[in-house]
């Protein structure tokens, strides 16, 4: 055991860096299950997608480097047990005072973070709830390690395997909520080719204007207004995008939506009111925007 002084110190510290990226993410994966419980009138949609994105990098992170240090942990506290090296011991003590250092660093900052967000107008309610998700988290981390160093989980080894099966029952329930507040891969993969199509619009919308200047008159299909360049099509699966000029300024472009224009699943959140020519909210299925020339275009 004495010549694996380095492999096991190794071990250590992953399984410290470990653990410290699972808090931090995890912290992250609650937050943005506070924010999206408890939406604020000031919120809007940009704010919502913020949270919904922290809630899958939050579940991301944690699904891989937790399990990566229940195992590591695992493995040193073992490798502890059974070790009469003194310099091994001596130093994996100094790296857990180190981390007892790190994790009170992580914690005060965490809490300025939250102290700031009320400062910038958070609800109460959610700033006391991320309070005291931070001070629980990184506080029973603290609490653990301060155990630790005091040789405590060495000597109680079904303790300190339940407190590993605690802890990760309550990962592994988070996580299941964050999964339920955010889409699925396949209506996550609908939405991006949704919003494809939409910038397809939009380039038709900004090519049918630019020939409207150019010619005083609207173009009698997509295909003359690329001209030598291909107009885009539809992804596959999905009908044909289509034109109809419905007057003299007057024209609709359509397309076929698999999903309803996402402006955030809770009516809290406030989102921005765009001019006719600028709207692009959308329901699913055959959906037609209605466009007229504006006429500051005609100079």
């Amino acid at each position: 055991m004495e010549n694996n002084t380095a492999k096991h110190f190794v071990l250590q510290l992953g399984s410290l860096a470990s653990l410290y990226l699972s808090l931090s993410f995890f912290i992250v994966l609650v937050f943005g299950l506070i924010n999206m419980a408890m939406p604020d009138a000031a919120d809007n949609i940009w704010d919502m997608s913020r949270a919904e994105e922290g809630i899958k990098i939050g579940i991301a992170m944690v699904v891989v480097f937790f399990p990566t240090y229940l195992w590591l942990t695992r493995t040193v506290n073992n490798n502890r047990r059974k070790s009469s090296d003194h310099a091994y011991l001596g130093l994996t003590k100094w790296l857990i005072y180190l981390s007892l250092l790190v994790g009170g660093a992580v914690l005060l900052g965490d809490l300025v973070a939250v102290i700031m967000f009320f400062l910038e107008g958070d609800i109460t309610t959610r700033f006391i709830l991320k309070a005291l998700s931070v001070l629980v988290i990184i506080g029973a981390a603290f609490q653990y390690y301060l155990m630790d160093v005091r040789g405590h989980w060495m000597q109680n080894e079904k303790k300190s395997v339940l407190f590993g099966y605690i802890a990760g029952a309550i990962v592994l329930v988070v996580v299941g909520l964050g999964v339920m507040q955010i889409q699925s891969p396949s209506d996550a993969r609908e939405i991006k080719i949704d919003n494809q199509m939409i910038g397809d619009l939009q380039d038709m919308q900004w090519r049918i204007e630019d020939y409207y200047r150019t010619n005083n008159s609207l173009p009698e299909s997509i295909n003359e207004i690329y001209g030598q360049f291909t107009a885009p099509t539809a992804p596959e699966g999905r009908e044909a995008y289509t034109f109809e000029v419905t007057g003299e300024k007057t024209y609709k472009i359509c397309a076929t939506f698999a999903k309803d224009v996402d402006l955030g699943r809770n009516n809290s959140y406030a989102y921005p009111v765009f001019e006719k020519n600028n709207n692009w909210d959308y329901k699913a299925g055959h959906w037609c925007f209605e466009r007229e020339i504006n006429d500051k275009y005609l100079q």
